[in-house]
Protein backbone atom coordinates (compact mmCIF):
# COMPACT_ATOMS: atom_id res chain seq x y z
CA UNK A 1 0.00 0.00 0.00
CA UNK A 2 3.21 2.26 0.69
CA UNK A 3 5.31 1.47 -2.44
CA UNK A 4 1.41 2.20 -4.44
CA UNK A 5 0.93 5.52 -2.81
CA UNK A 6 4.85 6.47 -3.88
CA UNK A 7 4.40 5.31 -7.50
CA UNK A 8 1.23 7.82 -7.31
CA UNK A 9 3.62 10.42 -5.79
CA UNK A 10 6.01 9.47 -8.28
CA UNK A 11 3.71 9.82 -11.17
CA UNK A 12 1.73 12.82 -10.14
CA UNK A 13 5.31 14.97 -9.54
CA UNK A 14 5.66 14.28 -12.97
CA UNK A 15 2.73 14.90 -14.74
CA UNK A 16 2.85 18.67 -12.57
CA UNK A 17 6.65 18.94 -14.30
CA UNK A 18 5.23 18.15 -17.56
CA UNK A 19 2.44 20.39 -17.40
CA UNK A 20 4.56 23.20 -15.80
CA UNK A 21 7.09 22.79 -19.17
CA UNK A 22 4.46 23.04 -21.25
CA UNK A 23 2.97 26.01 -20.09
CA UNK A 24 6.16 27.49 -19.95
CA UNK A 25 7.00 26.31 -23.63
CA UNK A 26 3.28 27.76 -24.24
CA UNK A 27 4.49 31.61 -22.84
CA UNK A 28 7.20 31.47 -24.10
CA UNK A 29 6.13 31.09 -27.59
CA UNK A 30 3.39 33.48 -27.47
CA UNK A 31 5.75 35.64 -26.23
CA UNK A 32 8.47 35.56 -29.36
CA UNK A 33 9.04 39.00 -31.16
CA UNK A 34 11.56 37.65 -34.04
CA UNK A 35 10.98 35.20 -36.58
CA UNK A 36 12.54 34.89 -39.76
CA UNK A 37 11.73 33.74 -43.58
CA UNK A 38 14.16 31.58 -45.15
CA UNK A 39 16.60 32.17 -42.41
CA UNK A 40 16.81 36.31 -44.23
CA UNK A 41 13.95 38.26 -43.97
CA UNK A 42 13.63 39.15 -39.89
CA UNK A 43 10.00 39.07 -39.19
CA UNK A 44 9.26 41.46 -35.96
CA UNK A 45 6.92 41.97 -33.16
CA UNK A 46 6.18 45.07 -32.21
CA UNK A 47 3.29 44.63 -30.81
CA UNK A 48 1.02 41.20 -30.13
CA UNK A 49 -1.55 39.72 -32.39
CA UNK A 50 -5.43 40.78 -30.71
CA UNK A 51 -6.32 37.36 -31.80
CA UNK A 52 -5.50 33.73 -30.96
CA UNK A 53 -5.86 32.54 -34.17
CA UNK A 54 -2.88 33.59 -35.85
CA UNK A 55 0.20 31.08 -35.94
CA UNK A 56 3.41 32.39 -37.04
CA UNK A 57 4.91 29.30 -37.59
CA UNK A 58 2.12 28.67 -39.87
CA UNK A 59 2.16 31.60 -41.58
CA UNK A 60 6.33 31.66 -42.11
CA UNK A 61 5.61 27.96 -43.34
CA UNK A 62 3.14 29.52 -45.94
CA UNK A 63 5.22 31.71 -47.26
CA UNK A 64 8.39 30.13 -47.59
CA UNK A 65 6.42 27.34 -49.35
CA UNK A 66 4.26 29.85 -51.90
CA UNK A 67 6.74 32.18 -52.63
CA UNK A 68 9.56 31.84 -54.84
CA UNK A 69 12.91 33.32 -53.30
CA UNK A 70 13.44 35.73 -56.50
CA UNK A 71 10.00 36.99 -55.63
CA UNK A 72 11.19 38.13 -52.15
CA UNK A 73 14.17 40.23 -52.66
CA UNK A 74 13.03 43.39 -52.11
CA UNK A 75 11.29 42.72 -48.85
CA UNK A 76 14.19 43.42 -45.81
CA UNK A 77 12.03 43.35 -42.99
CA UNK A 78 8.80 42.46 -42.03
CA UNK A 79 6.83 44.51 -38.71
CA UNK A 80 3.62 43.57 -36.86
CA UNK A 81 2.11 45.99 -35.01
CA UNK A 82 -0.06 48.66 -34.69
CA UNK A 83 0.80 51.11 -36.81
CA UNK A 84 -1.37 54.63 -37.23
CA UNK A 85 0.25 55.14 -40.22
CA UNK A 86 -1.21 52.44 -41.70
CA UNK A 87 -4.59 54.70 -41.34
CA UNK A 88 -7.29 51.70 -41.24
CA UNK A 89 -5.16 49.68 -43.58
CA UNK A 90 -4.17 46.12 -42.70
CA UNK A 91 -0.71 46.38 -44.53
CA UNK A 92 1.70 48.41 -46.57
CA UNK A 93 4.97 48.20 -48.07
CA UNK A 94 7.55 50.87 -47.48
CA UNK A 95 10.96 51.26 -48.32
CA UNK A 96 11.55 47.63 -48.19
CA UNK A 97 9.74 46.88 -44.97
CA UNK A 98 6.05 45.43 -44.70
CA UNK A 99 4.13 47.09 -42.11
CA UNK A 100 1.15 44.73 -41.25
CA UNK A 101 -1.29 45.33 -38.40
CA UNK A 102 -1.48 42.76 -35.08
CA UNK A 103 -5.30 42.84 -35.23
CA UNK A 104 -4.97 40.20 -37.96
CA UNK A 105 -7.71 37.60 -37.14
CA UNK A 106 -6.43 35.06 -38.82
CA UNK A 107 -3.57 33.12 -40.37
CA UNK A 108 -4.87 33.23 -43.38
CA UNK A 109 -6.13 37.14 -43.20
CA UNK A 110 -2.55 37.79 -42.15
CA UNK A 111 -1.04 35.44 -45.43
CA UNK A 112 -3.37 37.17 -47.90
CA UNK A 113 -1.92 40.94 -46.74
CA UNK A 114 1.70 40.00 -46.74
CA UNK A 115 1.62 38.37 -50.20
CA UNK A 116 -0.70 41.28 -51.64
CA UNK A 117 2.48 43.50 -50.30
CA UNK A 118 5.05 41.44 -51.54
CA UNK A 119 3.32 42.07 -55.26
CA UNK A 120 4.04 45.72 -54.47
CA UNK A 121 7.54 45.45 -53.44
CA UNK A 122 8.61 43.76 -56.92
CA UNK A 123 6.82 46.28 -59.18
CA UNK A 124 9.70 48.84 -59.41
CA UNK A 125 12.42 45.38 -60.25
CA UNK A 126 9.98 44.06 -62.35
CA UNK A 127 7.86 47.06 -63.92
CA UNK A 128 9.19 46.72 -67.56
CA UNK A 129 7.58 42.55 -67.35
CA UNK A 130 4.23 43.66 -65.79
CA UNK A 131 3.54 47.01 -67.19
CA UNK A 132 5.98 48.00 -70.32
CA UNK A 133 4.28 46.82 -72.75
CA UNK A 134 0.75 48.01 -71.86
CA UNK A 135 -0.46 44.76 -72.62
CA UNK A 136 -1.75 44.62 -68.73
CA UNK A 137 -2.78 48.30 -68.60
CA UNK A 138 -5.06 47.49 -71.60
CA UNK A 139 -6.53 44.67 -70.08
CA UNK A 140 -7.18 46.56 -66.75
CA UNK A 141 -8.99 49.49 -68.71
CA UNK A 142 -11.45 47.28 -71.25
CA UNK A 143 -12.61 45.88 -67.17
CA UNK A 144 -12.85 49.37 -66.56
CA UNK A 145 -15.15 50.12 -69.27
CA UNK A 146 -17.07 46.89 -68.65
CA UNK A 147 -17.36 47.82 -64.90
CA UNK A 148 -18.74 51.65 -66.35
CA UNK A 149 -21.52 50.25 -68.20
CA UNK A 150 -22.40 47.99 -65.49
CA UNK A 151 -22.59 50.35 -62.52
CA UNK A 152 -24.45 52.90 -64.79
CA UNK A 153 -27.39 50.46 -65.61
CA UNK A 154 -27.44 49.89 -62.27
CA UNK A 155 -27.98 53.14 -60.96
CA UNK A 156 -24.50 54.07 -59.52
CA UNK A 157 -22.80 56.69 -61.67
CA UNK A 158 -19.22 58.21 -61.71
CA UNK A 159 -17.75 60.24 -64.34
CA UNK A 160 -16.22 58.89 -66.60
CA UNK A 161 -12.13 60.16 -66.23
CA UNK A 162 -12.27 57.92 -62.82
CA UNK A 163 -12.33 54.84 -65.21
CA UNK A 164 -10.13 55.96 -67.69
CA UNK A 165 -7.15 56.56 -64.80
CA UNK A 166 -5.13 53.71 -63.92
CA UNK A 167 -3.77 55.30 -60.97
CA UNK A 168 -5.32 54.81 -57.48
CA UNK A 169 -8.25 57.74 -56.56
CA UNK A 170 -9.46 57.26 -52.98
CA UNK A 171 -12.33 59.40 -54.07
CA UNK A 172 -13.14 56.17 -57.26
CA UNK A 173 -11.94 53.52 -54.03
CA UNK A 174 -14.55 55.09 -51.78
CA UNK A 175 -17.65 55.00 -54.28
CA UNK A 176 -16.70 51.55 -55.52
CA UNK A 177 -16.26 50.61 -51.31
CA UNK A 178 -19.34 53.12 -50.00
CA UNK A 179 -21.43 54.08 -52.41
CA UNK A 180 -21.57 50.85 -54.18
CA UNK A 181 -20.25 48.43 -51.05
CA UNK A 182 -17.92 45.39 -52.22
CA UNK A 183 -20.88 42.93 -51.27
CA UNK A 184 -23.03 44.72 -54.23
CA UNK A 185 -19.56 45.07 -56.53
CA UNK A 186 -18.95 41.67 -56.18
CA UNK A 187 -22.04 40.25 -57.29
CA UNK A 188 -22.60 42.57 -60.00
CA UNK A 189 -18.62 42.35 -61.26
CA UNK A 190 -18.54 37.90 -60.81
CA UNK A 191 -15.89 36.99 -63.69
CA UNK A 192 -14.45 40.38 -64.26
CA UNK A 193 -12.27 40.85 -61.96
CA UNK A 194 -10.27 38.27 -59.49
CA UNK A 195 -11.66 40.37 -56.27
CA UNK A 196 -13.73 44.08 -56.24
CA UNK A 197 -10.39 45.21 -54.86
CA UNK A 198 -8.78 44.73 -58.28
CA UNK A 199 -10.87 47.30 -59.69
CA UNK A 200 -9.46 50.25 -57.64
CA UNK A 201 -6.04 51.00 -59.81
CA UNK A 202 -3.96 49.33 -62.22
CA UNK A 203 -1.45 48.68 -59.62
CA UNK A 204 -3.86 46.72 -57.30
CA UNK A 205 -5.37 44.97 -59.83
CA UNK A 206 -1.70 43.49 -60.24
CA UNK A 207 -1.25 42.68 -56.41
CA UNK A 208 -4.79 41.19 -56.38
CA UNK A 209 -4.05 38.78 -58.91
CA UNK A 210 -0.66 38.45 -57.55
CA UNK A 211 -2.42 37.34 -54.07
CA UNK A 212 -4.56 34.84 -56.08
CA UNK A 213 -2.29 33.08 -58.17
CA UNK A 214 0.03 32.69 -54.69
CA UNK A 215 -3.24 31.62 -52.50
CA UNK A 216 -3.51 28.50 -55.04
CA UNK A 217 -6.62 30.44 -56.95
CA UNK A 218 -4.58 30.21 -60.38
CA UNK A 219 -7.95 28.91 -62.51
CA UNK A 220 -9.71 31.64 -61.37
CA UNK A 221 -7.04 34.32 -61.92
CA UNK A 222 -6.82 32.67 -65.22
CA UNK A 223 -10.16 33.18 -67.00
CA UNK A 224 -10.53 36.03 -65.28
CA UNK A 225 -7.46 38.29 -66.40
CA UNK A 226 -5.36 35.97 -68.96
CA UNK A 227 -3.21 38.73 -69.54
CA UNK A 228 -2.26 39.28 -65.76
CA UNK A 229 -2.11 35.06 -65.27
CA UNK A 230 0.89 34.59 -68.24
CA UNK A 231 2.31 37.80 -66.93
CA UNK A 232 2.53 35.88 -63.00
CA UNK A 233 3.61 32.84 -64.43
CA UNK A 234 6.60 33.90 -66.46
CA UNK A 235 7.27 35.87 -63.16
CA UNK A 236 6.96 32.99 -61.11
CA UNK A 237 9.83 30.78 -63.42
CA UNK A 238 12.26 34.07 -63.75
CA UNK A 239 15.18 34.22 -61.18
CA UNK A 240 17.82 36.71 -61.30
Amino acid sequence: MILKRTRNQKKNHLTMKMNSLLSYMKKASEQRREYYIHTSIPVLIKDFFTSDEVNMEEFINEIEIRIPNHLLQNVEVVYIGDFPDLAGRNAAYVDGAIYITNKEPTTHDMLENVIHEIAHSIESHYGIEIYGDDELQNEFLGKRKRLKSILDSEGYKFPESYYLDTKYSKDFDEFLSDSVGYPVLLNLTMGLFASPYGATSLKEYFANGFEKFYLGETRLVKATSPVLYNILTKLHTESD
